[in-house]
């Protein structure tokens, strides 16, 4: 009896690739909700902004935010605050660099007379560089 060798067939050589099909699933995914969730961060008050012809993004260094929303309401940097409160919160910022700009967004609807008296807060705590923010004018277009 001979004892020959077994002729063992190749086997498949194991993979090498990573398989990049899921990977770009996954990232184009995450940008999609990256996309959709981005304009949310901005601000969490809603609010209908006037609109101006001469709105343009500022390039302040150094601001805070101050919102009113329809009801009046006075946010500074997204906390509700009293106008008190409001007085005493400027009043620190300008403590700490008297150049602070004050962005305010104010909603189309709130009346001029509430408007004035945030302004005069801020003027009264020693804020006097104060920049209104609108919304570009669309344009109508012209078929």
């Amino acid at each position: 009896m001979s004892f020959g060798r077994l002729e063992r067939s190749q086997r498949a050589a194991p993979m090498s690739e990573i398989n990049m099909t899921p990977l770009v699933d996954v990232m184009l995914v995450l940008v999609v909700i990256f996309i959709i969730t981005a304009p949310l961060l901005a601000s969490s008050i809603k609010l209908d902004l006037p609109q101006s012809e001469a709105a343009k993004p500022g390039d302040a260094a150094n601001f805070v935010t101050l919102v009113v929303d329809k009801s009046g309401q006075a946010f500074l940097n997204d906390q509700p605050l009293e106008l008190a409160q409001l007085g005493q919160k400027l009043a620190q910022t300008a403590k700490s660099n008297p150049q602070t700009e004050v962005q305010l967004r104010a909603d189309a609807a709130v009346p001029y007379g509430r408007i004035v008296q945030v302004l005069g807060t801020a003027q009264k705590a020693g804020l006097s560089r104060i920049g209104f923010v609108a919304e570009p004018a669309i344009k109508p277009e012209l078929h």
